[in-house]
């Protein structure tokens, strides 16, 4: 292992601070916990690594992602093969999938699912013609309009799809900064909603040390038009904010830059905004 840098160092610090933060409040969260594992192993804390990678373990289990338990249980193995209740673990892990069925059937939400981008070439779920843009509209409009938490006509007055034409002057307001500011939800409130319903780990932007090298590497243009902003790496993963979980144009736009395995992470629409009002001036 190459020596960090007191900059690196600092930084990696950081983040573990920040995301052992996240891990609490969003315990189900495996990205997070795999993001928290990996800054651990870069500052040789192999005890944190250890039982991070345990407690990732147990969350895949937890959500029925036996076939994922099952590689990070044997990766604990393959550096600590004197752990007999990992080794127990991963038995028992083992049985209950053949019991299924070989290989584990990984299970998702819906809500998850429709944050990730479809497969090269595939059609995109949800979206009625090539032509049209899934910038989550629809899961937006079934999450506060169905959930009664706005009504229809203030959904559609406030609703707007940026055009794929033009290039934005600045960054688009997020829907529930819109909500916010018309006294229709509280922004706190419209958060804790979407959290819940889109079950992604939320981020507090304002309290992170944004990486500005790393926003300006992704396109001007689609960060300002969806209002999205990559705000840091760690080795091949990429963390990016969004305060709309279900644009699946942003996540096409953003992950189709090819620049490393993207982590989506909710936050607050308010901080976002001004955010990358500053970053792309």
């Amino acid at each position: 292992m190459s020596a960090l840098s007191p900059s690196e160092e600092s930084q990696l610090l950081s983040t573990i601070e920040m995301f052992e933060v996240i891990t609490q409040s969003q315990p189900l969260d495996p990205q997070s916990w795999d993001i928290l594992k990996e800054a651990y192993l870069k500052l040789g804390k192999t005890k944190d690594v250890l039982n991070t990678s345990k407690k990732l373990a147990q969350v895949y289990v937890q959500l029925g992602q036996l076939s994922s338990a099952i590689l990070e249980y044997e990766t604990i193995l393959q550096r600590h093969p004197e752990d007999k209740d990992v080794a127990k673990a991963l038995a028992e892990i083992e049985t209950r999938a053949n019991t299924y069925g070989a290989p584990a059937i990984e299970t998702e939400s819906l809500e998850r699912s429709a944050a990730q981008p479809a497969a090269k070439g595939a059609p995109v779920l949800g979206k009625a013609a090539s032509t049209e843009v899934d910038d989550g509209r629809l899961m937006m409009q079934k999450v506060f309009v169905e959930g009664k938490f706005v009504s229809q006509t203030d959904f559609n007055q406030l609703w707007i799809t940026p055009s794929l034409d033009s290039t934005p002057t600045g960054p688009s307001e997020p829907f529930l900064q819109l909500l916010e500011e018309k006294s229709i939800i509280p922004g706190d409130k419209s958060l804790r909603v979407l959290s819940d319903r889109a079950r992604m780990a939320f981020m507090p932007l304002d309290k992170y040390d944004v990486d500005i090298e790393t926003a300006r590497a992704f396109s001007k243009d689609v960060c300002r038009r969806w209002c999205v902003l990559p705000f840091d790496k760690m080795s091949r993963s990429i963390f990016v904010a969004t305060a709309n979980p279900f644009n699946k144009q942003a996540v096409k736009e953003i992950e189709g830059a090819g620049k490393g395995r993207i982590v989506w992470y909710l936050t607050s629409p308010r901080d976002l905004f001004k955010l990358v009002q500053k970053v792309f001036r």
